[in-house]
Parts: structure tokens; C-alpha cells; sequence
């Protein structure tokens, strides 16, 4: 892996190759390291890059094939960058027998995103979620890692326009 600078779009690309290769070496002697080698990719860069799956297929005697199926099997695994903000609306039973369809259909208009994506500006992905363990207070949702129940859209407005002002 090369050096170049460390700024601009060099240093990513720098950084981006420092944390595979750190990812690797981690977890490469584990048994079955493939999950948690793009577990660690994922956790240092908030996404998985497309340069990682040749790096790790190479590294763990995998194909890429291999490694791009189970990228794209679990649906943790990102393989663009997230927005600075991580919506995730439950949609297991409990959520939609009070109501998670209709807020998800708010939730992806107010955004202007369907699930799985990033809004325009970078700040917020959403993501389906089945089951945050919240039913008694259905339906619930999470946001950067922060349970919420009894979710309305009137109550997800609030919590959305709170991070827009903090942008």
C-alpha cells in the first residue's frame, strides 16, 4: 500500500488502507475472521470500500465473490459511507401493529430517502431495523444509537429538526 500525503483525497485513501490492513491483521489468525474483519473495516471507516474486498479475499485466501456475498447478505455491512446521523425505524410486528408503516412512510418523505439510503446533503440514512426490543413502548426507533418509543411523526419531526440545527 502506498504513502502518499496525508490530506486531501490522498490521506483518505491513505487512512482508508491503513485501517483494512489494521482490520486484517486483527482479527486474520481468528477462526472464521472474515465476519470480524469487516466488522473492524466497517467500525474504523462507517463503511466497508470497495478496495477492502480484494485486500481481505487476498489475505484470508477467499475469493471476492466470497467476500462481496457476505458484504451483501447482511445488512449491517455499508458499502457507501453513512450520514453523520443513523436513523433506524423498527419494523418488526409489535412496531407495526401501533403504527412503524406509516412512520416509516413519514420518516422517508420528511428525509426525501427511501431505506438504505443517505440523504442528499450527507446528514441522515435510514435503515430498517426488525426489532429493537422496545415493543412494549411500539413503535420505536433509534437514532445514532439512541433508543426512542412511542414514536409519532410529529415526535420524529422534533428529534429530526433537533440534529438539523445542529449541523
Amino acid at each position: 500500500m502506498s504513502s502518499t500525503s496525508s490530506s486531501g483525497a490522498g490521506g483518505a485513501v491513505d487512512r482508508d488502507h491503513k485501517a483494512i490492513a489494521e482490520a486484517i491483521e486483527a482479527h486474520r489468525e481468528c477462526e472464521g475472521p472474515l465476519l470480524p474483519v469487516l466488522h473492524a473495516i466497517q467500525d474504523r471507516l462507517g463503511y466497508i470500500p470497495r478496495e477492502a474486498i480484494a485486500a481481505v479475499a487476498h489475505a484470508l485466501n477467499l475469493s471476492r465473490a466470497e467476500v462481496h456475498g457476505v458484504i451483501s447478505f447482511y445488512h449491517d455491512f455499508r458499502a457507501e459511507p453513512a450520514g453523520r446521523h443513523m436513523v433506524r425505524l423498527c419494523q418488526a410486528e409489535a412496531c407495526q401493529s401501533v403504527g412503524s408503516e406509516a412512520l416509516a412512510a413519514h420518516a422517508r418523505a420528511r428525509l426525501r430517502v427511501d431505506f438504505h439510503q443517505t440523504s442528499a446533503d450527507g446528514v441522515f440514512t435510514l435503515e430498517p431495523v426488525y426489532c429493537l426490543g422496545g415493543c412494549a413502548c411500539s413503535p420505536t426507533m433509534m437514532l445514532d444509537g439512541r433508543l426512542y418509543g412511542r414514536v409519532t411523526p410529529e415526535r420524529f419531526d422534533r428529534l429530526v429538526a433537533a440534529l438539523e440545527r445542529d449541523k
